[in-house]
Order: structure tokens, then C-alpha cells, then sequence
């Protein structure tokens, strides 16, 4: 029994959890087996009660714990109460080398009186000091200042039950679900209908009822979000609306950065879902750049991805009749397209970034700016949220999304730029974003920009993230919000088992050291 468990300690208390909570509880299954279970600032340590000296000692971090509740048992005779807590730690996977996410369930009774009322009140003290505790021990990065979400998050669930192999429902219901009923997280499934269903719903969505809107489906379905909410007259304050990224599609290139970006093991399929889960269960919002992409066509849409001309854009597009098979379309698509290799015509010009000269280690802590509520940001797992940076004389509005756009369109459109400003009318409501350092199309290229002599291409890349599909790791330097476009394009001559080997050595992230000269990497 727990030692004064009649009158509690007040230091023990779970609001501004400080100290130590100590007791003794018997296992669920078994009376017979009691533990001692103990829970500080940053652990909760179990440990069998026996005779045997060598006693088995388990400890639990709570940077890896998404939540813990208290129940009376099923049983109405029962004078207990239970409370169990929910681990994600890092484990060793069962058929292979690595550790991934791997879910783990720690539950005690108990029973220190007769009086079943105490009995849960006692477990409801420890659910609600582990729930405190574990939201202090989130998992953080060096040099990364993060927002959090508020508790309980409202949460919107947008899922495109077409995405991918046709799974993301079964994904949704057969994880995430019972993720976010650990992480008491209360939320409203939608089901996409059609192709610009989100993009229509949150353009015209009363966003005051919701803390964060979450996307269980491919880049695709994001980037309908992001341009619905780009398209509302307050656009300045939707975009700021934390936005999660689930991977249920084919490529889930996003949620494949995020999950880097977390400094975690690579992990793929469901233990990528599973990482992005626990990421949005935690609830840590980080600011994500968004880029400004104009055509020729005069239309105007915003990217959180990648823009790809030529090769890459092909690729994407034709292999869409092989979406039944899931991500190994893309290898299909890659392989016919080599087949009959073709080069692109068009000019290329691009703005260099830049780059003021880091310490070593301190990258990101000397050129990242504090993190403010009045940032776009990106809700990550997170998986993330959407919080812009703003100063006296720019706004930088981050977020992100997937561009699919045609090879025509691309040509046109080969700059794009993030540093956005508003434009006021005399009604005081805020237009579109203006952008303060792309030319305009019918416009020269200015002298500070680089035109590349080239004009005969393979493919050009434009990407903001670190990744282009799940195991296609594609800017290793890459963050969320550093305000860079990655640019990389391939030259005519290349041959094929070259553009083969590039893309096989983009799978580790070594095709920048291949030493290839037909491939050129700029920030831009």
C-alpha cells in the first residue's frame, strides 16, 4: 500500500508536478504480483516486489509516453481502480536491424482501501501527475523552439480514403485511432468525396471550432488545405490554424521529412505512421516555409514540397495508373521513363541564397529567429503545425504541400520565392500575399539572379523539405522552416545508368557526393 495514501502529500500534487510519487500496486491479472512503481519529473520506474536480490528494474522515459487514464474496473464487485499509461519508446524491431516506435502498455490496480471511491480518486492522481509529467518531457530538438498545442486539442481528421493503395480509412482506424483515445485527443473524422473536397470544406470552415486540422492521406490532400485556406479572406490568421500530416498515401514525402526532422531512426510505412501518431499525440507545433509558385497562366498556388519539371514531374504523373500497387509505383514509373529518356527545353533562373557563415553545431541556433504565435506553423506530429514568422517589414508565411504540376506549367514557373507581403485595401481586410522578390513572368530577370546556360534538361527540382518520397532522402540538409528553396537539376548527356545510379544513391542521401557532373545543387 501506498505509504499515507489517506491524506496525500500536497508537493505530490499533479498541477506543477514536482518531487516524487512513490507506491505499491498488484498487477492486473494477477493479485499476486505487486510492484513498486515510482514517477518523477522526466520517468516512471517499475520494479517487481519479491524476495529475489537481482530484482528486475524498468525504467520508461516520459518524452515517450502520449497519455495515461483511470477506470474502475468492469467488474462492480471490484473495490479496485486501474490506471494505465501508453509508451511509444524506441525498440528493436523484431525481423531486422534498427530500433522504430513500438507500443507498450503499462497498467496497475489499485486497492489501498476498501472504499472503491479513494481506490479511484488515488489512480486519477497518478493518471492526471503522469499526464502533466509527460507533456513537460516532450520530445524536443536542439536549436528548435517549439509551440504547444492546447488540451484537449479540437481536432479535425481529413482523410482521402483513396490515397495511396486505397488503405488510409483502415490506416486511421487500425492506429491512429486508438492513439489518439490514449492521448485524449477528441476529434471529427471527415471523409474527402471528391478531388478539392478539403479545399473547398476549410476555405468556407468556421476554424474558431477547431485547434488543429490533421491530414490522413498523401502530400496531396494537404496541399488542398493549404491552398483553401490561402483562398480565405483572413488568410493571415487561418494559416496560422496547426496542421498535422499523417502518411496514407503513395509517397508521403512530409511526413518522411517531419519524422527526420525529429531526429529519429529512418522508419518506413507503418512505423512511419506510427512515429507521425505519436509526434501529433504530443502535440509540438513548429513553423514549416511555404512557398509562392505563379504560371503563366496567371494562376497562383502555394507549395509546402516540391516543384518538379521534366523527369521527375513525368514520372509522378504517368504513374498514377499504377497507384494499386502503393509506393513501388514510383519505381515503375522510374524505370519506364528511363526507357525512353527524354530531354526538357527551357530557362532557368534562380535568386542564390544568402548564407551568412555558422559556427560549427550552432547551424540552426544562429539563423533561426525566435518562435512566435503570430508564425505560420506546421503541426507536426506533429505529425505538424502552421505558424508563420513575421517582422516589422516582412511576413514569411510557412507551411506546406505537394505541387504536381505539368512539365508546361513548370517551365514558366522556374522561381518562387517566401518572403510574402500583405496587401491592405481600404476596408482593412487583407488581400492575397504579395510577393517581394519574385519578378513577375512578363518581366526581365534582375541582375542579382543566375541564369544558367543550359538549356537543354533532364529534370529540375525545386524542393523545401528533406525528402521526396519515404526512401528518397533528397536534401539531407534540409529543414522545416530555413528558408530555402533546394534547387537541383540535371543537364542533357547524362546517361541512363547514371540518372539510375543518382536516384539509388538518393535513397541514402549520398547522390550529392557522387560526384555526378551533369547534377547541380543550389539554395536558393
Amino acid at each position: 500500500m501506498e505509504k499515507d495514501a489517506s491524506a496525500p502529500d500536497p508537493s505530490r500534487q499533479c498541477n506543477g508536478f514536482s518531487g516524487v510519487l512513490y507506491g505499491e500496486f498488484t498487477d492486473t491479472l494477477n493479485d499476486g504480483v505487486r510492484y513498486s512503481v515510482s514517477l518523477t519529473e522526466s520517468a516512471l520506474t517499475i520494479q517487481r516486489i519479491s524476495s529475489s536480490p537481482d530484482r528486475t528494474k524498468v525504467v520508461f522515459n516520459l518524452s515517450d509516453c502520449i497519455g495515461c487514464r483511470a477506470y474502475k474496473g468492469p467488474d462492480s464487485a471490484d473495490i479496485g481502480a486501474y490506471f494505465t499509461a501508453y509508451f511509444y519508446p524506441f525498440k528493436r524491431r523484431w525481423m531486422s536491424t534498427g530500433v522504430a516506435r513500438q507500443r507498450v502498455e503499462q497498467c496497475f490496480r489499485v486497492a489501498l482501501v476498501q472504499d472503491p471511491l479513494v481506490n479511484l480518486r488515488e489512480a486519477e492522481r497518478w493518471a492526471h501527475a503522469i499526464r502533466d509529467a509527460s507533456v513537460l518531457q516532450a520530445p524536443r530538438r536542439d536549436g528548435v523552439t517549439y509551440t504547444e498545442l492546447r488540451r484537449p486539442c479540437r481536432t479535425m481528421i481529413l482523410v482521402n480514403p483513396h490515397s495511396g493503395r486505397g488503405q488510409a480509412l483502415q490506416l486511421f482506424t487500425g492506429h491512429i485511432q486508438a492513439m489518439l483515445t490514449e492521448a485524449s485527443v477528441p476529434y471529427t473524422l471527415v471523409i474527402t468525396e471528391h478531388q478539392n473536397h478539403a479545399r473547398e470544406l476549410v476555405r468556407n470552415a468556421d476554424l474558431t471550432q477547431w485547434d488543429a486540422l490533421v491530414i490522413m492521406s498523401g502530400d496531396g490532400l494537404l496541399f488542398e488545405v493549404i491552398n483553401g485556406l490561402m483562398e480565405r479572406e483572413d488568410w493571415q490568421q487561418a494559416i496560422q490554424t496547426p496542421l498535422g500530416m499523417l502518411p496514407g498515401g503513395s509517397g508521403n514525402a512530409l511526413a518522411a521529412s517531419i519524422h527526420h526532422y525529429s531526429q529519429s531512426p529512418p522508419a518506413w510505412n507503418e512505423e512511419l505512421l506510427l512515429s507521425c501518431g505519436f509526434m501529433l499525440c504530443k502535440g509540438l507545433v513548429g513553423p514549416l516555409d511555404l512557398v509562392s509558385v505563379h504560371l503563366a497562366s496567371s494562376q497562383r498556388l502555394f507549395s509546402f514540397l516540391s516543384l518538379a519539371w521534366g523527369f521527375v514531374a513525368d514520372v509522378d504523373i504517368e504513374s498514377e495508373k499504377y497507384r494499386h500497387v502503393g509506393a513501388i509505383r514510383f519505381l515503375m514509373g522510374t524505370l519506364v521513363r528511363l526507357a525512353s529518356l527524354r530531354v526538357y527545353q527551357g530557362r532557368l533562373a534562380y535568386l542564390p541564397a544568402k548564407e551568412v557563415p555558422k559556427p560549427p553545431n550552432e547551424r540552426v541556433k544562429a539563423t533561426r529567429p525566435p518562435f512566435t504565435s503570430q508564425q505560420p506553423s506546421l503541426c507536426s506530429s506533429l505529425p505538424c503545425h502552421l505558424v508563420p514568422r513575421t517582422s516589422p517589414k516582412q511576413s514569411s508565411v510557412k507551411n506546406c504541400v505537394d505541387t504536381n504540376l505539368n512539365q508546361n506549367s513548370i517551365t514558366n514557373s522556374s522561381s518562387v520565392i517566401t518572403n510574402m507581403r500583405p496587401e491592405t485595401h481600404g476596408n482593412n481586410k487583407t488581400a492575397s500575399p504579395t510577393d517581394s522578390l519574385l519578378p513577375s513572368l512578363d518581366q526581365p530577370v534582375p541582375e542579382n539572379w543566375t541564369v544558367v546556360n543550359e538549356e537543354d534538361f533532364v529534370l529540375v527540382l525545386a524542393i523545401y523539405q528533406s525528402h521526396l518520397a519515404e526512401d528518397l532522402w533528397t536534401v539531407p540538409g534540409a529543414m522545416a522552416d530555413d528558408g530555402l528553396i533546394h534547387l537541383l537539376y540535371v543537364t542533357a548527356g547524362i546517361s541512363r545508368p547514371a540518372l539510375l545510379r543518382l536516384f539509388l544513391a538518393m535513397e541514402r542521401g549520398s547522390h550529392l557526393a557522387c560526384g555526378c557532373p551533369h547534377l547541380v545543387y543550389e539554395k536558393c
